[in-house]
């Protein structure tokens, strides 16, 4: 190896003087110039559950690289809660975050010349963003999961973070009082760590796995637990070899990877908003994937996991059943994985799964049997139609009958559909119309859990649906379907969608249609005029003059 990448940007000799200079002040010794310097990128904050531990876990990184001879540099990463920014104006820099924390790892690593880098981040977007980063990056590269939150509990019901959303929606319809609102909210998050079902943090860790981007069976460990920092440190470990054998991010990020996540997504019942981070992180590797790719796995693959939101338990129970790990195994035995793709430890997939068993246990019914499984197809299907001509994304998980035709309730934000929700002002049969919510329209796509949680709690669930140019929370089920494109503010269809006008939503024919003729449509549209631009300073601005639409990942970098 050659003395690290950065005597490749930089000459010896004199030249190196004050580079060294710097380092000595920050402990380094004339020995640790030949080791390899290797970046962690700690998401570490208290703003959230989600990241509070991280800090633990990037000093066990850190150790761990000292001791198998690298020269660990720690470097923070921003990061905002979802949970706690949701339904508000703050909602709408979660998915700008993404942008910033890639940006600024890509930064950090290539500005320093750092070998290799170990990114640590527990929420739903300091994941993707670092895979973004890492998908840049010609360094050896591992993610590190802060960990699923343990379920909170009230008279025998498991909790999670969307439990105390959907209470808002039961209280609002007179089924449950203040009093039990709140001991839900008290209740639902009792400790550290990424919210509890397979909502979007869990199901990008659990992508993240079946890429080989980090340690096996590191996807749903709990927070609290010891076997997390184990993790952590061994990552530690597993990457210096990795710089040693130079395991790339370009030899990880590979079609087939891609391929594997999906198919993991699909057989756990994962989040819709995988699908936007797929197509980013694809985009930063340079892998082609296209929106069609999930609808197309979507077909083969079904869901064999009971997990909340729409199913019964939460990560840590599938953790106590084998995990990921199994959940890969069972796929691979069938045929649906690609075994021969690269891990960062070096091995196989295949190879790293060779110990775990082909069946899950028939004592358990977290992880269903093959025979019997939750649904025989995967759960996020791609719609198109007049209404989403590139295409949108519906989770059709714990949906009784994924087809409705019905009046449009068209509300031109998130705050005014929630209020009419929690009124009374939403009625069976309804589609709900939330636009300009878009990457641009937003700008950020804010996600819709208060008012999807709100329709839950007020049991409208099986007879209400939801669309949006907008994200949906990884909590969320029913018959919702986000990521509209093209969006209202750039003319889409959704944008020209009049108050009572018909819609059908058809998962089954996979459409999405305003039921008026092409000659109206074409009138409509030739008549719309954009909306004022909402923010003309500052990071929602650029955001919204650089965005690219959702059906592509609604990267900022596509063709500059």
């Amino acid at each position: 190896m050659t003395d690290n990448r950065r005597s490749r940007m930089i000459t010896e000799g004199v030249q190196r003087t004050p580079n060294r200079s710097m380092l000595r002040a920050v402990g380094f010794t004339d020995a640790d110039f030949s080791k390899p310097i290797i970046g962690i990128a700690n998401g570490y904050s208290n703003l959230t559950p989600c990241n509070i531990i991280l800090d633990e876990l990037s000093k066990a990184a850190f150790d761990a690289i000292k001791v198998a001879g690298g020269m660990p540099m720690l470097f923070g990463v921003a990061t905002i809660s979802d949970g706690i920014s949701m339904g508000t104006e703050g909602m709408k820099y979660s998915l700008v975050s993404r942008e910033v924390i890639a940006d600024s790892i890509e930064t950090v690593i290539n500005g320093q010349g750092m070998d290799g880098v170990v990114t640590v981040g527990g929420c739903d977007k300091n994941m993707p963003g670092a895979m973004i980063a890492m998908a840049r990056l010609e360094a050896p590269s591992i993610f590190v999961y802060g960990g699923t939150i343990k379920p909170g509990h009230l008279d025998g019901e498991d909790l999670t973070i969307v439990s105390a959303f959907e209470a808002v929606g039961q209280y609002s319809a007179g089924k449950i009082d203040a009093a039990r609102l709140l001991q839900v909210e008290k209740n639902a998050c009792p400790g550290p760590g990424s919210c509890g079902g397979m909502y979007t943090a869990n199901t990008m860790s659990s992508a993240i796995e079946a890429m080989g981007m980090s340690l096996l069976g590191s996807s749903t460990m709990a927070a609290e637990d010891k076997e997390k920092r184990d993790s952590a440190y061994e990552s530690g470990t597993v990457l210096v070899n990795a710089i040693r054998k130079q395991i790339l991010p370009k030899q990880l990020f590979t079609r087939k990877a891609f391929e594997n996540a999906i198919t993991v997504i699909m057989a756990t019942g994962g989040s819709t908003n995988a699908v936007l981070h797929l197509l980013a992180i694809a985009h930063a590797a340079n892998v082609p994937l296209h929106i069609d790719d999930f609808e197309r796995i979507r077909a083969k693959v079904p869901v064999i996991c009971d997990l909340k939101p729409s199913g019964a338990y939460v990560a840590t129970e599938l953790h106590k059943v084998g995990g990921t790990p199994q959940v890969m195994k069972i796929l691979l035995h069938r045929g649906l994985l690609h075994g021969d793709t690269m891990t960062i430890t070096g091995q196989t997939l295949a190879e790293s799964l060779k110990d775990v068993p082909n069946e899950p246990s028939a004592d358990q019914r977290v992880i269903r049997q093959w025979s019997e499984p939750v649904y025989d197809e995967g759960h996020l299907a791609i719609l198109k139609g007049n209404l989403s001509e590139e295409g949108c994304v519906a989770k059709i998980s714990g949906v009784k009958m994924p087809v409705i035709t019905g009046p449009a309730r068209v509300f031109e934000s998130e705050e005014a559909c929630l209020e009419s929700i929690l009124s009374g002002g939403i009625k069976k049969g309804d589609v709900v119309v939330i636009r300009y919510e878009g990457p641009k329209g937003g700008p950020g796509m804010r996600e819709m859990l208060a008012p999807t949680a709100a329709i839950i709690g007020a049991g409208l669930g099986d007879s209400v649906a939801l669309i949006t140019d907008g994200r949906f929370s990884g909590g969320t089920y029913g018959m919702c379907v986000g990521h509209i494109s093209p969006e209202a503010a750039i003319g889409g269809t959704i944008g020209v969608v009049h108050e009572g006008d018909s819609i059908t939503i058809d998962a089954y024919k996979r459409l999405i249609q305003l039921n008026i003729s092409d000659a109206e449509l074409a009138k409509r549209k030739a008549a719309w005029k954009p909306v004022p631009v909402r923010y003309r300073r500052g990071v929602l601005a650029k955001y919204a003059k650089l965005v690219s639409s959702a059906s592509l990942g609604a990267v900022t970098d596509l063709d500059l």
